[in-house]
């Protein structure tokens, strides 16, 4: 016992116990570093601070070397679509487990409607407008984001494609989960601009128009 509480107060661990590996250590800590930056460049690019936005700032901001945050990201883009896929789970997590949950096409056009009807955050809608920003110039951000959309837009896609399987393969689904957000961008687009605007009726609206078009004999 004696033994072990030296041990312990020496090297932090019992005597006869196995230390952690050194690897597992360091890159545990290497993970926390990189999501510190993640989340300090999220700060940046959601305040006010999109113009003076770099490698350097997120670092300061961070708390740590400039030379540590190039040691996780090559660039200033490297941090740019690292928040890109970031914020992923955030906006289209929700919809892809709506889209899949087991039921019906209208108990999951019940859900996708209820998810767009929530107004997006105001963090979230400036990450958004500040990514779109920079894929204006950058083509390896325009890429990232252009991946996640795609991500977005496949979930519309799936869920008409359990109303097609209803109705035994009737109609492709690819023009009106593609056509329905696109729609679903516009309204989030314009909520941003006024809060005061109900989307309610105008989602439910473009739902039950489109299925029933689709399915129309």
């Amino acid at each position: 016992m004696a033994a072990n509480l030296a041990a312990e107060a020496e090297g932090g661990r019992p005597a006869g116990t196995a230390p952690a590996p050194r690897a597992s250590r360091t890159s545990a800590k290497g993970e926390q570093t990189r999501a510190r930056l993640v989340a300090a460049a999220r700060t940046l690019l959601a305040g006010d601070g999109l113009a003076r936005f770099s490698t350097r700032n997120v670092a300061a901001l961070c708390g740590i070397s400039h030379g540590m945050c190039h040691y996780h990201f090559q660039d200033r883009t490297d941090l740019i679509v690292a928040v890109a896929r970031d914020i992923g789970p955030e906006w289209i997590g929700p919809m892809e487990a709506a889209v899949d949950r087991p039921g019906p096409f209208a108990e999951r056009a019940e859900r996708v409607i209820g998810l767009l009807t929530q107004p997006e955050g105001p963090d979230l809608s400036r990450l958004h407008s500040a990514l779109h920003w920079f894929a204006l110039s950058d083509d390896r951000v325009r890429a990232a984001i252009d991946g996640e959309y795609r991500r977005w837009r496949e979930c519309f896609v799936r869920l008409f494609q359990v109303l097609a399987d209803e109705h035994d393969g009737a109609f492709d689904p690819v023009p009106l989960g593609t056509a329905l957000a696109a729609a679903a961008d516009g309204l989030a687009a314009i909520q941003s601009l006024d809060a005061r605007v109900e989307t309610g009726a105008s989602v439910r609206a473009l739902v039950s128009g489109l299925a029933a078009a689709a399915v129309r004999p």
